[in-house]
């Protein structure tokens, strides 16, 4: 069976190729969600008016992977403290959140995080939890970004 999940974690080319190397992940799409402009252009979010962040779709198999080996990653891919900035890039289209697809995404990104938050982070984990919207899909030229980029001659 197959699933969808979205996380945004910063930029999106780093996180999608750490997302498209997890066993169990069949495909990714880079895009923008969570703001208040339809068909957003990467420009339009760079400019931090949209609201939208940088984030990733990630189609899975539920048999080879689960949601919470999903969110394990994460997790681990970036500093869910630091509000909107990863490493250089900074503002909002860069925070933290977890889109959910379907309330049960939500219930155990919630556990998730506040075990995680108690466990290890001091309760200082800023990643918000959110029910997805409109996935916006990026331009075809960031999709794969990073793979495209190492395959190029130069």
């Amino acid at each position: 069976m197959t699933n969808l999940a979205i996380f945004a974690a910063g930029c999106f080319w780093g996180i999608e190729e750490k997302f498209l190397s997890c066993d169990g992940v069949l495909d990714t799409e880079v895009g923008y969600i969570g703001g208040i402009t339809d068909n957003p252009t990467y420009h339009d979010v760079c400019t931090g008016d949209t609201e939208h962040a940088e984030a990733v779709r990630v189609k899975f198999d539920t048999n080879k992977v689960t949601y919470q080996n999903l969110l394990s990653l994460f997790f681990e891919i970036h500093d869910p403290t630091t509000l909107n900035r990863q490493g250089p890039d900074i503002g909002t289209q860069y925070r933290s959140e977890i889109f959910c697809i379907d309330d049960d995404q939500y219930l155990i990104a919630d556990s998730f995080k506040r075990n995680l938050n108690k466990d290890k982070f001091d309760g200082n984990i800023i990643t918000a939890i959110t029910m997805a919207k409109t996935f916006w899909i990026a331009e075809e030229y960031h999709q794969k970004y990073l793979r495209k980029k190492k395959n190029m001659v130069l």
